[in-house]
């Protein structure tokens, strides 16, 4: 086999065997009031996450100060487990996380374990949703550390027809459906972001969203689309308040995410 990619006259380069490519295995660290976080990093799309964890959501890191030792963040679309592994591992919470899509789910794991967090965080290979049984994810990038993967809809962040390069094989539950058989307890906090699919995410978690014992929630929203106004004012019913300025600072000011912002919801 030749590498026509290789420019003529270079040098070969020097091959490595299959276990000194596993014993690679990159990764990268960051500190926070003196919690020091390990990440795995297989992929750019990995190492990019760690790098722009402080500057990507600002105001998840400072939702997450605010919580106590004996609270319970329930993480749908957790990815890889930037925020999973940030509460649990700063603020000493319980974490929930729930995350379909099998090469994340893998990562989010193995950061789980690097932080030696398994007693702590319990991670599931599922999707939360409006529906509960056997769906699919269709998925828009291959990437490690991907996103924008929609789950029973071929649908994009913007709820358009999406034009899927795999689709996976997934279960999802409604958070009722959970909470009710046991499987996970009442959540303190819930943080969602599955890329337009929000509102079904809520939709399939009313009864627990009565429950007091909620008291915030952070949530990705798109106010262009109506299915996520209806899911504001569904959460208004509920009980729940957010502040103008909070989700005005939290914006994104251009790019193809314009106008999507993080809506922190409490009692």
């Amino acid at each position: 086999m030749t590498d026509e990619t290789r420019p003529a006259g270079a040098a070969a380069p020097t091959p490595i065997s299959i276990k000194q490519y596993e014993q690679l295995q990159p990764r990268a660290a960051i500190e926070h009031a003196g919690v020091r976080m390990v990440f795995s990093t297989p992929s750019e799309m990995a190492l990019w996450r760690v790098r722009t964890i402080r500057t990507k959501e600002p105001c998840t890191l400072e939702w997450i100060e605010g919580f106590q030792a004996d609270d319970v963040l329930l993480d749908c679309g957790a990815n890889v487990g930037m925020y999973t592994i940030w509460a649990a591992a700063t603020r000493g919470v319980r974490v929930f996380a729930f995350e379909p899509e099998a090469q994340n789910y893998a990562l989010l794991n193995r950061n789980i374990l690097l932080n030696n967090l398994s007693a702590r965080v319990h991670a599931y290979c599922m999707g939360l949703s409006d529906t509960s049984g056997l769906s699919q994810l269709h998925m828009a990038d291959l990437r490690l550390a991907g996103s924008c993967h929609s789950v029973g809809e071929a649908l994009d962040y913007k709820l358009e027809p999406l034009r899927p390069l795999f689709v996976q094989g997934c279960v999802v539950s409604r958070l009722d459906d959970l909470i009710a058989q046991g499987a996970t307890p009442v959540p303190t906090h819930i943080k969602i972001d599955v890329d337009g699919f929000e509102h079904k995410v809520i939709d399939g978690a009313r009864q627990t969203l009565r429950n007091p014992a909620v008291k915030s929630l952070l949530i990705e929203t798109n106010p262009a689309l109506a299915e996520h106004r209806g899911m504001v004012e569904a959460l208004r019913d509920l009980g729940f308040a957010y502040d103008e300025a909070q989700v005005s600072a939290a914006a994104r000011k251009e790019g193809p995410f314009k106008g999507v912002a993080e809506h922190i919801f409490r009692r």
